[in-house]
């Protein structure tokens, strides 16, 4: 570079500086601007011989993500310095944390760790990078919830940047932004910068569609603007009788979500554009801003006609993100939809600022702050620490992007919990110990499954037993990550007291068999049943599955095989064949698709080979039909970031752990008592549950029917020769 060259890019590099002490949000004392100096300073140096793939030089980049850090999202010159540092460590060897922490104390050296953490991630690993990389980045939010913030400010100045890149580099990091950082943008409350993430990720992964809209975006301008000046005519004149001081103007919509309407509702650019969004931004002090909200409302809604479904009153349940405002649809000038949003200036700043917004309107009395309640809710699903990385980035994606619902207790008080969440969710909501014993619910005074889907505004009451306890079906019922960790680990605990059962009758078992229990026993039979642990063995004999007649035989062909020894002298263990896929899910193992356990025709996908027992999901190809993958195959995020209307749920069951229906009849001499004997036997024999039941007598004979939920046919004939033994029975059948 010529000498001239280098003086106008350190003029340009000071100009930067300077105007990122202008543009910040917050007022800056003159410690906070010696702290963000500082840091400069030392980012100038630490990238003083970098450069980026554009040719500039790289300290443009820090300045750029202190800028949104310091004017975009508003937060504080601890952030404003952390963000000029956060690739030094990184990106030059001769800065560590430790100088970190001794030049700009604690705070910055730890939000500067885990943004470095992030970063520095091996690349050799195994299971899906992206995935790993997001759970490792949420879990730094044990620390400092700013450590996200830059990040996501990070990712949005390479987005902003990213032209100069190569074509597959630009659909990768796109895609990678739409899939983790736009929802989390959204549910930290980042609004615009979520808006603005999501239109770049569409521009790298999807051009043409993104110039199409751009450009019918730019052709409509002029008449969107027409229309709103003559929306906005008919309620001024009313607005400023009423002596309120107010900005009315056009909300742009994103292109992204443009897309998302045609792609979902099926309709042409024009059927989505119709629909004209105006904005109202009022001034208040905090007293009246309820007052006033409602006050515009009445004047739009007396010169427009609403529609009454589509009003969202976020001022008196703002969401969990800490948004409020007043949504509503009107028939507007020319009989066309308007959706017009009120909002005070406040309320507009924590819109478009969230996280930092709350701290300059926030009283000292105020209550814990709603993000903080945000980072507890995370803390939980990250604390279940069994799911692996893809499943972890699906479950939080669900709790991510959800729409909120708004529930009641009993007492009143409000719940918020995400869209689609059951009765059993609001239950471990409120307290695991109240999930756990969970009998029923009422939902507005009604007893309802509790696989019900709750509505806003709905009253739930929970009914609790001291009996209740999980069972497998509590899972399709639960859609919240906290209520699904404790069923599956209450499940577990389950599974493991019958195999402790299980272990001692099979101990008692093999001793009449004149056989040993110990850990040469227990591996001959787990590969004698065909089986993957010595848990599922003793499971299955808890249950009954593994019955004296298999036992007897698993016996008997243990002394054959010794008896082969003592005529060859040499004892040859047999090793387990390898088993067919088609044998194994038939009689072992079964690929079921979907919330309906559905069975299905499916290959299983080459580049991962998952087998029995492997975490896997379905993804529908085009030619091939259903192809089956492991969640952590190295293909699962792309597929998932690029084609998420294609996964399928699915999941290997146990066959012989299968719940089946059953119906059996009976037939017998009326007497007292006699339906309470059968309702005890069945209700005592702990592996069967009952569906329905229905009793007639006539003339002194009585008739039954029970539907029964049995896991195998041992069970079932078991309950059946109880059931004969009772007092008065005559018969009893299978139908």
């Amino acid at each position: 570079m010529t000498e001239e060259a280098i003086e106008k890019e350190n003029k340009a590099i000071a100009k930067a500086y300077k105007e990122l002490l202008k543009v910040s949000y917050q007022t800056l004392s003159t410690d906070d601007k010696k702290l963000i100096r500082h840091a400069f300073e030392v980012a100038l140096d630490a990238h003083k011989d970098q450069r980026r793939k554009s040719g500039e030089a790289y300290i443009f980049h820090p300045l750029a993500v202190a800028r949104i850090v310091a004017k975009e999202i508003g937060l504080d010159a601890t952030s404003i310095a952390a963000a000029l540092l956060h690739d030094v460590v990184e990106d030059n060897p001769n800065y560590t944390i430790a100088d970190i922490e001794q030049l700009f104390g604690e705070t910055v050296a730890r939000i500067v760790d885990g943004l470095t953490k992030i970063s520095s991630l091996k690349k050799d690993m195994d299971v899906s990078l992206q995935a790993e990389n997001f759970r490792k980045m949420l879990l730094t939010l044990n620390d400092d919830v700013r450590v996200i913030i830059i990040k996501i400010a990070d990712r949005l100045h390479n987005m902003q940047t990213m032209d100069s890149m190569r074509a597959d580099k630009q659909v990768k990091i796109a895609s990678e932004t739409l899939y983790i950082y736009a929802p989390l943008a959204h549910r930290i409350g980042l609004y615009n910068i979520k808006t603005e993430l999501e239109d770049l990720g569409l521009k790298y992964t999807e051009p043409e569609v993104y110039n199409d809209i751009l450009e019918k975006i730019q052709e409509s301008k002029e008449e969107q603007d027409e229309y709103i000046k003559s929306f906005s005519k008919v309620i001024e004149k009313t607005l400023d009788k009423e002596g309120l001081n107010y900005e009315i103007k056009g909300r742009p919509k994103s292109i992204f979500s443009i897309r998302r309407k045609m792609i979902k509702q099926g309709v042409s650019f024009d059927e989505v554009y119709d629909k004209f969004a105006v904005r109202i931004v009022y001034k208040s002090d905090l007293e009246n801003e309820k007052f006033l909200a409602w006050k515009i409302y009445s004047v739009v809604t007396d010169h427009f006609t609403p529609n009454p479904i589509r009003l969202r009153d976020w001022i008196s349940s703002p969401k969990s993100t800490g948004y409020e405002a007043l949504h509503i649809t009107v028939v507007g000038p020319k009989s066309r939809w308007v959706e017009v949003q009120i909002r005070s200036e406040r309320m507009n700043e924590i819109a478009e600022k969230g996280y930092a917004a709350h701290y300059k309107y926030k009283n000292k009395d105020d209550k814990e702050d709603n993000l903080d309640l945000w980072i507890n809710r995370l803390q939980e699903a990250l604390e279940n620490n069994e799911a692996d990385a893809v499943d972890f980035v699906e479950q939080f994606k669900l709790n991510l992007y959800s729409k909120e619902i708004f529930v009641f207790s009993p007492k009143g008080d409000l719940k918020s919990l995400p869209k689609g969440a059951t009765p059993l969710d609001f239950a471990f909501s409120i307290h695991t110990e109240v999930g756990m014993k969970t009998r029923g619910a009422k939902v507005n005074g009604k007893l309802m499954p509790l696989s019900h889907e709750l509505q806003s505004g709905d009253r739930v009451e929970i009914m609790t037993s001291e009996s209740a306890k999980p069972n497998a079906n509590w899972l399709d019922y639960a859609t919240t990550a906290r209520a699904r960790s404790k069923i599956k680990s209450a499940l577990n605990a389950d599974t493991k007291e019958i195999a402790e059962e299980g272990k001692e009758i099979l101990r008692r078992k093999l001793k009449q068999l004149k056989i040993t229990l110990n850990e040469s026993s227990v591996n001959e039979m787990v590969n004698y049943f065909k089986l993957s642990t010595s848990l599922d063995l003793f499971y299955r004999v808890g249950i009954g599955t593994i019955d004296n007649k298999k036992l007897k035989a698993f016996a008997s062909s243990r002394s054959n095989m010794f008896v082969s020894y003592l005529k060859n002298k040499i004892y040859k263990p047999t090793a387990p064949k390898d088993i067919h896929k088609e044998e194994i899910t038939s009689k072992y193992d079964m690929l079921v698709f979907g919330k309906e356990e559905d069975k299905l025709d499916y290959s299983l996908a080459n580049c991962c080979n998952p087998i029995p027992g492997d975490q896997v999901f379905g993804f529908v190809t085009v030619n091939e039909g259903i192809k089956v993958h492991k969640k952590n195959c190295p293909n699962a995020v792309s597929l998932q970031s690029n084609y998420a209307y294609r996964i399928m749920q699915a999941k290997w069951i146990d066959s012989s752990q299968q719940v089946y229906k059953s119906q059996i009849t009976l037939s017998g001499i009326d007497n007292l008592g006699l339906v309470n004997d059968i309702t005890k036997l069945i209700s005592e024999n702990m592996h069967v549950n009952m569906k329905s039941i229905s009793f007639s007598s006539d003339d002194g004979v009585f008739t039954g029917k029970i539907t029964v939920e049995v896991n195998n046919q041992t069970l079932l004939k078991k309950l059946i020769n109880n059931l004969k033994k009772i007092n008065g029975i005559d018969k009893v059948t299978r139908v």
